[in-house]
C-alpha cells in the first residue's frame, strides 16, 4: 500500500473503503458478504474505513464495528460522519456518542460534517466538532461536500483544531473539485477524500475510448486506471466501495504503479 500524510506524523492509505449502502439488505442477507469484503480490504492494507450515521440508518456503523473487532485498533483509521440534520451543538455531540456506541469504539480517527446545513450556524457546528476532539471522541475533524469558500469559513471558526479533510464526490466523470477546491486544499494542507471514485460501477466497464486504451496499454482494468488517476494527484486519496471480494481485489491493484503525466492529462481531458 502507498500512503499520504494527513497531518505530520499521521499517514493514511491512498485507497480506503467506503460503506455507503452496506447493511441495507433485507433481513441482513448480505451482511456476511459485506463483512468478508471489508475484512479482505483491510488485509490488503486498505485500512481506512469510511462510514456515517445515516448509512443504512446506523446499520453500516454497526457492521463496521463487527468488521474491525478482530483487528488492532491502532492499525485502523476509522472515519464517520454526522448528518446534516444533527448539526446543532448538542445534536453533534449526541451523534458522536451514538456513532461510537454503534462502532463499539472509544474514539474515531476522523469525524466529518456530512453535508452543510444553511439553517444551522456553521460556527455552532464547528464549536461542537472542536468539543468532540477536545473530549477525545475523535482524533481529527473535517467536513464533507463543502466548497472551498465554505471550507475556509468553517476553518475560521476553529481555535485549537483545524480541518484536516474534505470528503467530496470526485472522479473522472465528476472533476469539478479540481477547479477551486483541490488547489485550496493543497494550499491549506487539507486532504481531499474522493468518494464514488468509480461512479457506482460506470468507470469499471468498457465504453470510454481513452480509458479503454490506457487499460490495454498498462495491462490494468478500467477501475484500476480510474483509481490510479485519482491517487496520482497530490493531496488526494480515494474510498471506493466494494461489497464483493473480486471488486476489493481489483481495487487493490490500483496501487504500486503510476500513469504517466501525459496519460493523466489525456485521461482528464477525455472526460471533460
Amino acid at each position: 500500500m502507498e500512503y499520504k500524510e494527513l497531518v505530520p506524523g499521521v499517514r493514511i492509505p491512498v485507497l480506503g473503503q467506503g460503506t455507503s449502502g452496506i447493511g441495507r439488505s433485507p433481513s441482513g442477507s448480505r451482511d456476511k458478504a459485506e463483512i468478508d469484503a471489508l475484512r479482505a480490504g483491510i488485509d490488503l492494507e486498505m485500512t481506512h474505513i469510511d462510514t456515517a450515521e445515516r448509512y443504512s440508518a446506523g446499520r453500516s456503523e454497526e457492521l463496521v464495528g463487527e468488521v474491525i473487532e478482530p483487528y488492532r485498533r491502532e492499525d485502523l483509521f476509522i472515519t464517520t460522519k454526522v448528518g446534516q440534520n444533527h448539526l446543532r451543538y448538542d445534536d453533534v455531540v449526541a451523534s458522536m456518542r451514538g456513532s461510537l456506541d454503534r462502532l463499539g469504539l472509544d474514539y474515531v480517527d476522523l469525524y466529518l460534517v456530512h453535508w452543510p446545513n444553511p439553517n444551522v450556524p456553521l460556527e455552532e457546528t464547528m464549536r461542537a466538532m472542536e468539543h468532540c476532539a477536545d473530549e477525545g471522541y475523535t482524533r481529527f475533524i473535517g467536513v464533507s461536500n463543502f466548497s472551498a469558500s465554505l471550507l475556509a469559513e468553517a476553518q475560521s471558526y476553529l481555535g485549537e483544531h483545524r480541518l484536516v479533510a474534505d470528503q467530496v464526490h470526485y472522479s473522472l466523470l465528476s472533476q469539478e473539485p479540481a477547479g477551486e477546491l483541490l488547489p485550496y486544499c493543497r494550499e491549506n494542507d487539507v486532504t481531499l477524500i474522493a468518494y464514488s471514485p468509480l461512479e457506482k460501477g460506470r468507470l469499471t466497464k468498457p465504453g470510454y475510448s481513452v480509458l479503454d486504451e490506457l487499460a490495454d496499454k498498462y495491462g490494468k482494468t478500467q477501475a484500476q486506471i480510474s483509481l490510479n488517476w485519482l491517487i496520482f494527484q497530490e493531496g488526494v486519496v480515494a474510498i471506493p466501495k466494494a461489497s464483493r471480494l473480486e471488486h476489493v481485489n481489483d481495487n487493490a491493484e490500483a496501487v504500486g504503479w503510476e500513469l504517466s503525466d501525459e496519460d493523466v492529462k489525456r485521461l482528464a481531458e477525455s472526460f471533460h
